[in-house]
């Protein structure tokens, strides 16, 4: 029996186990899902998410739903590929994660007071730091091959969840300005090492302001990015309707093509 034939009364369901079942199946008959490891495929869990933000932002809730697929593809494979050396199941990471959101909420799930966000932030922050029996640092939850801005801000959110922090954003602004002088002062230095931790201690204590104003770094600067990458490319196409390119023209006439570009988004929102 071929294995056509074998398989050939798979059909797509709304069932989990179902998607575990073919999970299994093509960790034995395909040849490139079967040659996977843990290592091989991390990027490309990485790149998933990244590809399930971009839906969020552009609010495409259609593409959203097919990503977030992909997501829980991967989780099941690295379940199965665990499974198979006998590490844990997915039941295992079912089984972890419930007891994990019960023990984390006790004001859901026992009778510990906490009607703010902010109470909740720190009773987390609390418990999971008796979970670790002190033996660790409140920042080693934080991994380090996070994107840098995103890892600024997680590092300050976990110090602020133990008390160290400031109340309001003011005293976090004086700080910006003090680390912006300090980096002004080392400009035109022959120094790039010097400089360059200036410029970070510049970025961190935008990221704290920023977080301190309810903003996240890493949404805001995406965002600020797709805007640039859309006002430049309408430069681009401006310019190819002249028979010209970036290149090919002085900084004043694409400064006031990018002023267009500004000028159509204000009128569309």
């Amino acid at each position: 029996m071929s294995m056509s034939d074998l398989y050939s009364n798979i059909k797509p369901t709304n069932s989990f186990s179902d998607l575990v079942r073919i999970m299994e199946i093509l960790r034995k008959e395909c040849p490139w899902d079967r040659k996977q490891t843990h290592e091989s495929i991390k990027d490309l869990m990485v790149e998933e998410v990244y590809e399930a933000i971009d839906a969020i932002d552009n609010q495409d809730y259609e593409d959203l739903c097919k990503e977030l697929g992909d997501m829980l593809l991967h989780v099941v494979f690295h379940a199965q590929m665990a499974s198979e050396k006998s590490t844990f199941t997915i039941e295992d990471v079912i089984f972890g994660i419930q007891e994990k959101l019960i023990r984390r909420h006790p004001h859901v799930f026992a009778d510990t007071v906490a009607d703010e966000e902010g109470t909740v932030m720190k009773n987390w922050e609390k418990i999971k730091q008796a979970e670790k029996n002190g033996n660790q640092s409140v920042l080693s939850g934080v991994p380090h091959t996070l994107p840098a801005l995103l890892r600024a801000q997680r590092m300050q959110e976990k110090a602020g969840g133990v008390g160290f922090d400031w109340s309001e954003w003011k005293p976090a602004w004086d700080k910006l300005e003090e680390e912006l002088l300090e980096f002004r002062e080392l400009v035109g230095s022959n120094s790039k090492e010097e400089l360059a931790g200036e410029f970070g201690d510049v970025l961190f204590s935008i990221v704290n302001v920023g977080r301190l104003l309810k903003l996240n770094a890493e949404d805001s600067l995406r965002l600020t990015n797709n805007k640039f990458q859309s006002r430049f490319e309408y430069i681009e196409r401006e310019l190819k309707k002249k028979g010209k390119k970036p290149g090919e023209v002085n900084l004043e006439t694409m400064d006031s093509l990018w002023n267009e570009a500004k000028h159509i988004e204000k009128e569309k929102r």
